[in-house]
């Protein structure tokens, strides 16, 4: 694709911006913060966004409860968070004002649909006086453009009606933004004649209102010019922008075609993991089969199901469907079999937080689930690196005949970032070979375990001479002696206690089958930020302005969480103190203390927003004092 360079000897060149698009949820903000982004990526730049969705399937129109807002970052370098907030605001209304106003900087940029302050707007958003004519906004540039009059009177000769055109005005202000910033036009134009095909008069009429957009930044001289911010430098290879939902998806399909085995996903809707169900629904062609089950204990059965059969079983949720399919986790921990429950957390408890982030499901993973029932826990840091997270979850789940968890959560879900597409080649062999034959003489024991991984033979039913029986009571397994393994039913005492040992052990093994602890390390550090999920960019961003400063500082990320790396305790106890940034109130901290007896110090926030770069930075500089 041709990329667009700015003409305009007036262009004025930035390094980055952090622009949010801001209205009613029925407002389309989403999508043009969507359609930016991919023009943003087409163009080159490296980018990070952050949307942020009302908790309401459709609040009152105009109500603070409904706004909708999309961040996102794009910069000529290296990024690694969505910004600690907005340089420039659109606000389509005075509730989306109202919401965000308290995130924009002095002297930021603020953009308003001037059509929208009437006084029944005012009363909405519960404003006792017009923001646009009490001075209240004199910190900051300030231009009220009429987006819904313009966009109505550039659709009038198109047949289309007021009330429908007045729709297309998030087009308007993608058009106007896409001349501040020197977008690529063509890619956009190409979207929208593709995306409304089928509905001629909204095509033209969002046509319309992105041109009228385009030539009002132009022409109406409101701005002094146009800005640019040029193309990153990044590693050689094929980038596209991904979402964390969709790197997950395509993660697990290349995990089954890795492993040479049918993908089953087994999932009931709930927010934010739908999307991952929704695009593996789209890939039959690589042998995926989807299913939306009744709720969420069915969905899990289905899986353990799959997997039974010789499928690659996978179920995906939030944190209240981890609850319900935690007594189903038990069956699969007993069962010996491998399935991935991929749990992309939100704020809770219980309903909570329905459409924000949080990180608050680790001890659920480690310990939510009745009796001795370990599993090996992953976690993605990244949304691009929810694919390789979720590669590693089956590799994981395959060789050890283990369920596994996934944890991502909202924002790596929803949040995007430009990706390097992987060599598929490279991709490690996770192949298995299912038993054919009895491996006992003439006798099939189905807990004769593999003496490296502990995991028992994966026979699929029907397989002759290889009857075993299933469920969640516990089986005979080998004694110490050599004898028994027959997996009948055994109430033996010395036989649980073997069993509940046995299992844990081979998820103990995987701690050598991992890599160590990769440390970002400073010549005189004496403070570790340690982190997991989603925290790594606010933690690297933090972490560089602390450099900035000359200041030593080192850092360390855990993927994997159960079990932790061999060396993770040679690490922590290198460092005289250790900061574990986390949203929750602390759950890798106590993790940490009690395994390894190190005074890790909590730094914790549960607001349903990440962390900002200046928090992180002001918190790691409290601990340096």
């Amino acid at each position: 694709m041709t990329v667009e360079t700015p003409s305009d000897p007036r262009v004025e060149t930035l390094d980055r911006v952090v622009i949010r698009f801001a209205g009613d949820s029925g407002d389309g903000m989403q999508l043009v913060g969507d359609r930016f982004t991919e023009l943003s990526a087409a163009f080159g730049n490296d980018l990070a966004t952050l949307p942020n969705y009302p908790a309401e399937i459709r609040a009152p129109a105009g109500t603070i409860a409904g706004v909708s807002s999309f961040q996102v970052h794009i910069s000529d370098h290296d990024i690694v968070t969505p910004g600690d907030g907005p340089n420039v605001l659109i606000a389509m209304n005075p509730a989306a004002l109202q919401a965000n106003l308290s995130d924009l900087a002095p002297g930021s940029t603020l953009i308003v649909n001037g059509d929208s302050f009437a006084q029944r707007d005012l009363d909405k958003a519960g404003l006792t006086q017009n923001p646009l004519e009490d001075h209240s906004l004199d910190a900051y540039n300030l231009y009220v453009v009429p987006m819904t009059s313009i966009t109505v009177e550039a659709t009038k000769d198109l047949g289309v009606r007021p009330r429908d055109a007045e729709r297309s005005k998030n087009f308007f202000a993608l058009g106007l933004l896409c001349w501040m910033y020197t977008r690529p036009v063509a890619p956009l134009i190409e979207w929208i004649e593709s995306r409304f095909k089928d509905k001629e008069q909204v095509l033209a009429a969002n046509l319309a209102a992105f041109k009228a957009g385009r030539n009002f930044g132009e022409t109406a001289e409101l701005f002094d010019h146009p800005y640019e911010v040029r193309p990153a430098t990044l590693r050689p290879g094929n980038y596209r922008n991904i979402i964390g939902n969709l790197a997950t998806a395509y993660g697990l399909i290349a995990a089954s075609q890795k492993a040479n085995l049918p993908l089953v996903y087994a999932s009931y809707p709930i927010t934010p993991a739908s999307d991952i169900l929704h695009e593996l629904s789209k890939h039959k062609n690589f042998g995926v089969k989807t299913l939306q089950a009744e709720d969420e204990i069915a969905a899990a059965a289905m899986a353990i199901g799959a997997s039974f059969t010789g499928a690659l079983g996978i179920t995906g949720t939030s944190g209240p469907g981890v609850d319900l399919k935690s007594e189903a986790m038990g069956l699969a921990v007993s069962l010996e079999l491998p399935l991935v429950l991929v749990d992309v957390q939100r704020g809770g408890p219980s309903t909570g937080l329905p459409t924000k982030t949080e990180q608050a499901d680790l001890m659920l993973a480690m310990y939510g689930r009745h009796g001795e029932c370990p599993l090996p826990i992953v976690a993605a840091k990244t949304p691009s690196h929810c694919f390789d997270a979720a590669f590693e979850a089956c590799r994981l789940a395959i060789k050890y005949r283990t369920p596994v968890m996934l944890l991502t959560d909202g924002y790596l879900a929803n949040g995007a970032e430009p990706w390097l597409l992987p060599d598929l080649d490279a991709l490690p062999d996770i192949s298995v070979a299912f038993a054919t034959e009895p491996n006992a003489g003439t006798e099939f024991l189905p807990y004769l375990r593999d003496p490296e991984t502990l995991a028992r033979p994966w026979a699929i039913p029907g397989t002759a001479g290889l009857q075993h029986r299933i469920g969640g009571i516990e089986k005979e397994g080998i004694g110490l002696d050599g004898e028994g393994g027959s997996g009948n039913i055994s109430y033996s005492p010395e036989n649980h206690d073997r069993m509940v040992r046995l299992r844990a052990e081979k998820v103990a093994r995987i701690a050598h089958d991992i890599p160590g602890v990769e440390v970002d390390h400073e010549d005189g550090a004496q403070v570790l930020v340690l982190g997991w999920g989603s925290t790594w960019g606010s933690i690297q961003a933090g972490v560089r302005r602390i450099r900035a400063r000359g200041l030593p500082v080192a850092s360390a990320h855990l993927v994997h969480l159960n079990p932790f790396p061999a060396d993770l305790g040679d690490v922590l106890r290198r460092y005289p103190k250790v900061l574990v940034p986390e949203m929750n109130l602390g759950q890798l901290s106590r993790l940490v203390r009690a395994e390894y007896l190190v005074d890790a110090v909590s730094f914790t926030k549960v607001q349903g927003v990440p962390f900002r770069a200046a928090e992180m930075e002001a918190k790691i500089l409290e601990m340096m004092a």
